[in-house]
Parts: structure tokens; C-alpha cells; sequence
């Protein structure tokens, strides 16, 4: 009851704040809220650039960043930029299914976002996304950041059978169909449930198992990768709509400027994999056929689920998503 109530009092101060967003008609302030602790690297990344746009912005756009998930829950992020109780949010899709399960379908990406604006998909992404979630997707500023299996048990081929691995629902299909026994928990209850023998693996990306000290009780990481997390900008449609051509125009500039950065994540992900390695934890890599085979199957399994879950928006990406 007391949770509801102090929830519902930030989301009324949020949105009372709205009331306040333009200083002037040449200047509107859109409320940002991060769906990742404000202490992640993800927001870290962010703050430089907000600070830019607000230097390079005075007069025409700023941005007010509210704050992570204590501002609003991370799984209500998603409905909050839906309903502009925010005008803009750093989430993942995995986070806002809830608005429209095509969201997920991002970590099936194999090209990078500045060639997705060419090819189409980018506006296919939108077209989704503002028919059915009411929102303008703006731009990912998180790329080349695979996912991994990592285990306590040695495996020696690509089956996890008997194995009992802790997942989310972007690996749930995937894990199951190598025979996996897949329990899910929260991230803050993952370390225990290693130190315990609950789990014998979980999935994750490639960097931040530091954060959590999973390293700690982390054994194996499986080579190759699969899929790709995917960090991404989003904005309530009616604010986007209300922004001026000069405002949209300074938006998209620095949007396109943030991307530009996403070489950083490559870099990010090879100095994650060497500090694992100092870190004991071993790497477990299969032949270039069975890697391949891999690989692909975990592709494969997410377009068949992507393809029941809605198959004419799955059929659509997935020419434009794929290498």
C-alpha cells in the first residue's frame, strides 16, 4: 500500500513537472528516465551526452534526467513513455514487452544501427513502434554486446542438458531448446543462487558481471556469442510530434552524434572478455562448424518465436535485421 502510494506520488510529481517543460516557445525540456541504475554503465554513457545537449541546446531543447528505477520502476518504463508520463526513456526492449512484445525482437540485429537507417529498418522499427506503442524509437546507443552462457559445469558441446540455468525472457527459447532446465530470478538474487547450487549458469552479456561480483562464482563463459543487447532511446510519439522542425532538427543532430560513439562498446566488450579471463574464468569454445551451428540456431529460434508471437512484423524485420 505505502509502495503504491510513494509510486504513484513520483509518477504525479513526473507528470507535474510537464507543466513546466518549455521555458520558453524556443525552448522545450523533455524528462528523461533511465530504465538501468543510475550507477550502470549504461546511464554513466548517457550523462556526457545529456550535458552536451543542454550546453549546445540553451534556447532551443534540454533535457531534465529524473532518474533510474526509483523514479519509475523499470518494467513500467515502457507504459510510462507510452502514456508521456515521461517524454523520453533509456531502456531495453526486453524491459518494455509488456507495451508490445515486438520490442524484444531487437536483440535479432546483425547490423549496425547507422546501416539499419539506410536499409529501412530503422523506419520499420518506428512504424511499430508508433502504431502500437504510442512512442518514437530515436536511437541505440548500445551495440557489439553478445550474450554468453556462463556455467560452473564444463560443457563440451552446445547442450545443456541436466543444466539448471538462470534466464530472462531474451534467452528463455533458446536455452530451452538446448535442453536446459531455465529458472528465473531476480539479477540481485543470481549470486546466492550460485553460492547455493540453485542455478549452474545464467546468460548475460559480455560486460557487466563485474557489477554484480558474479565473477566470483562464475567458472565457464561459452564462445561463441549470440544475439545482441540492445540499449535504445525512446520518446512519448504526441511530445515527439510537438517538437518544433529547429528543435527536432538540434535532436536528431545529437541523437546521430551519440551513435556515432557506439565504436566504444567493441572496445568495451574485448576488455570485459581479458578481464574474465584474469578473473579464473575459463572460456569454453566449440569447432567453427559447431560454433556456427550454434550461432545460428539461436537465430533460428528466436525468428520462430518472433514469428509466433506476430508473424507479419516478423516477416518484415527480418530481411532488414539479418546480415
Amino acid at each position: 500500500m505505502l509502495k503504491s502510494i510513494a509510486r504513484n506520488s513520483a509518477l504525479a510529481l513526473i507528470a507535474a513537472a510537464g507543466l513546466c517543460s518549455a521555458a520558453s516557445a524556443q525552448e522545450v525540456t523533455l524528462r528523461l528516465v533511465s530504465a538501468f541504475a543510475e550507477n550502470g554503465i549504461y546511464v554513466q554513457r548517457l550523462q556526457p551526452w545529456i550535458q552536451k545537449v543542454n550546453a549546445e541546446g540553451k534556447g532551443v531543447l534540454q533535457i531534465n534526467f529524473i532518474g533510474g528505477p526509483k523514479a519509475i520502476p523499470t518494467f513500467e518504463v515502457g507504459n510510462a513513455v507510452k502514456t508521456g508520463v515521461v517524454d523520453m526513456a533509456l531502456a531495453t526492449g526486453a524491459f518494455y514487452t509488456n507495451v508490445m512484445p515486438e520490442a524484444d525482437f531487437l536483440k535479432l540485429t546483425q547490423i549496425p544501427v547507422a546501416e539499419q537507417r539506410k536499409n529501412g529498418a530503422f523506419d520499420a522499427i518506428n512504424k511499430v513502434w508508433n502504431e502500437k506503442g504510442n512512442t518514437q524509437y530515436l536511437a541505440r546507443m548500445v551495440e557489439n554486446q553478445p550474450f554468453h552462457i556462463y556455467s560452473n559445469k564444463k560443457i563440451d558441446k552446445p547442450d545443456l542438458t541436466g543444466l539448471k540455468i538462470r534466464i530472462t525472457p531474451v534467452y528463455r527459447d533458446f536455452f530451452q531448446a538446448l535442453n536446459a532446465n531455465v529458472i528465473t530470478t531476480p539479477p540481485g538474487e543470481v549470486y546466492t543462487a550460485l553460492e547455493r547450487g540453485v542455478v549452474d549458469g545464467y546468460g548475460w552479456p559480455i560486460g557487466g558481471i563485474f557489477d554484480l561480483n558474479w565473477q566470483e562464482k562464475t567458472k565457464y563463459r561459452v564462445d561463441p556469442g549470440f544475439y545482441d543487447a540492445e540499449v535504445s532511446l525512446t520518446m512519448n510519439l504526441p511530445a515527439y510530434k510537438k517538437l518544433t522542425e529547429p528543435q527536432r532538427a538540434y535532436l536528431q543532430k545529437q541523437l546521430l552524434a551519440l551513435e556515432a560513439q557506439n565504436t566504444f562498446w567493441t572496445q568495451y566488450a574485448a576488455e570485459e572478455t581479458e578481464r574474465q579471463k584474469k578473473a579464473g574464468i575459463e572460456t569454453i569454445s566449440f569447432d567453427a562448424a559447431t560454433a556456427k551451428s550454434f550461432r545460428d540456431k539461436a537465430y533460428d529460434v528466436g525468428w520462430a518465436s518472433a514469428a509466433k508471437q506476430s508473424p507479419e512484423i516478423a516477416a518484415r524485420f527480418k530481411p532488414l535485421f539479418s546480415k
